[in-house]
């Protein structure tokens, strides 16, 4: 199927954008069914009550939902343009047998692979937020706010080729978040980014904030855009997982800054308990599980 060939090629092929506005900042320091038991046992510690479960096998395409909740995502576009437009490509490959899912507190937990086809690996990704786990077509692991915009979701970038975070220009981060399939590409790519401050914290993670500005889908004006970006590379892997967090500028000023420190600071991404089970990614487009 061309998506199956378009989600293995995450693991196989490296983005080809090269971002020329991205300015380079190094840090300034130093889981129902099998697996579902897995996810069931954290959850009885973590998430004790779970009201919303996003199926990695998912509905068709609501335009008008999207818009609606979607507030500037931003592009000149039409609805009959969108309607042929895919999900966005987040690198985010979940696990055969597994949902996201979301208690009433806000915690999220999924199961995701990372690596290649030849060699998969498994991890186990939480954070808490305080909007609604997103269900649909073009959502993975994402909770927003359908009223402000506000929202975090989880993006995975290629192979860092054995350089740890640290080594990493700020610029390898971005190519995930701004490709032209990326998240915030989904209307057109994203002007003015800027890589705002870029450090090392604790736990190994490196933390990044980013500006830039989307055109709004409803009134064609360019709405200005703040998010604050948690990366970590779990053992063994050698994949960035992210944790990302925006507002529009003038409510981040307003405390969605504050929000959102709360919400990357809450992030978990950690190699998930081995089992003799085979690793399979979970087909989302209505068909047989797969190979990764």
């Amino acid at each position: 199927m061309k998506f199956v060939a378009t989600l293995l090629a995450l693991y196989s092929c490296p983005a080809a954008l090269a971002f020329s506005s991205v300015k380079s900042n190094r840090p300034s320091s130093s889981l129902h069914a099998s697996r579902r038991d897995v996810v069931a046992v954290l959850a009885s510690f973590a998430l004790p009550s779970i009201v919303n479960a996003a199926a990695a096998v998912q509905d068709s395409l609501e335009i008008e939902e999207f818009l609606r909740t979607g507030v500037d995502a931003g592009g000149n576009m039409g609805v009959s343009s969108q309607a042929g437009k895919s999900r966005p490509q987040t690198g985010v490959v979940f696990r055969d047998g597994t949902d996201v899912l979301q208690s009433k507190k806000g915690d999220v937990s999924a199961e995701i692979l990372v690596g290649t086809k030849a060699d998969p690996k498994s991890v186990l990704i939480s954070f808490t937020a305080p909007y609604k786990l997103e269900t649909g077509s073009v959502y993975d692991v994402e909770c927003r706010d359908q009223k402000t915009g506000d929202g975090a979701f989880l993006a995975v970038t290629e192979k860092a080729d054995g350089k740890s975070l640290e080594e990493l220009d700020s610029s390898f981060f971005m190519k995930r978040l701004f490709d032209p399939t990326g998240r915030f590409s989904f209307y057109g790519p994203p002007t003015d980014v800027k890589v705002k401050k870029s450090t090392m914290i604790d736990n190994g993670k490196r933390l990044l904030e980013v500006s830039f500005s989307n055109l709004s889908q409803s009134t064609n004006a360019e709405i200005p855009r703040t998010a604050l970006i948690v990366a970590t590379i779990p053992k063994g892997t050698d994949n960035a997982v992210m944790l990302v967090a925006s507002a529009n500028a003038s409510r981040w000023k307003k405390g969605s800054d504050v929000a959102s420190k709360t919400i990357v600071d809450s992030f978990s991404a950690i190699p998930s308990p081995r089992t003799s089970m085979k690793l399979r990614v979970k087909d989302r487009s209505n068909g047989a599980s797969i190979d990764f």
